[in-house]
């Protein structure tokens, strides 16, 4: 983590939820931490949706206001700029994972090349965009072109929702470490949902884990 850090991946890789909770967990630690929806793709499981949490903790939401707030269009908040250079503030920026998505952060390159942002991309194994250690590298590639940015760091997200088990978690972080290699980067760590805690004891033991809470749910899941 950096002042300023960058989530990215496939779209249904997850990388809105770590974002989510990345943010709560700066606020145990810094006064000022702003959540910056750049998503301006994907109309689904958007940050921007959590607005009241984000204010219940004291986190600066930044994103399109009102009625754009729902919008699928690529609109991005001037606001921005506020938090970008006060040194005092953490930054998490959710951002699409695709070409179209890493061009909003392509804008950003001259502001930010001084700030040293770190970019991490979110693999979930289990989207077929990005199943196979070929597409996954495509995939980065792609964003890397358009942001004008390196990713620094790999985090396994593996998962089939609900019905994931530790064995779809491991299969996650073999392939993440392979496209690891490839990039000459590492793996971050492995992020688990928290209701696997108890069957993820052995694999915590030995890896990097962080467990998240979900926050974006299905219509039908409540």
């Amino acid at each position: 983590m950096r002042r300023i850090t960058i989530i990215t991946g496939y779209f249904g890789s997850g990388k809105t939820e770590i974002a989510i909770n990345l943010a709560l967990q700066e606020t145990l630690n810094y006064k000022k931490v702003a959540i910056n929806d750049l998503d301006v793709v994907n109309p689904y499981f958007r940050s921007r949706d959590l607005a009241d949490l984000f204010h219940l903790y004291g986190i600066d939401l930044i994103s399109p206001k009102g009625r754009l707030s729902k919008s699928d269009l690529p609109i991005v908040s001037g606001e921005f700029f506020r938090v970008l250079h006060d040194p005092d503030y953490r930054i998490i920026i959710d951002v699409g994972g695709d070409k179209e998505g890493a061009l909003v952060l392509g804008q950003y390159y001259h502001e930010w090349q001084d700030l040293k942002p770190v970019m991490l991309f979110v693999l979930n194994c289990f989207r077929p965009e990005v199943s196979t250690l070929e597409g996954a590298l495509e995939a980065v590639k792609r964003i890397e072109n358009a942001s004008r940015l390196k990713v620094s760091g790999i985090i396994n997200n593996a998962n089939i929702g609900q019905a994931t088990t530790m064995a779809e978690v491991c299969k996650g972080f073999d392939q993440s470490l392979s496209l690891a290699e490839k990039l000459n980067v590492p793996v971050i760590c492995t992020c688990i949902s928290s209701h696997l805690r108890k069957e993820a004891e052995d694999f915590a033991s030995d890896h990097h884990v962080k467990f998240i809470k979900r926050y974006l749910k299905l219509p039908w899941e409540g």
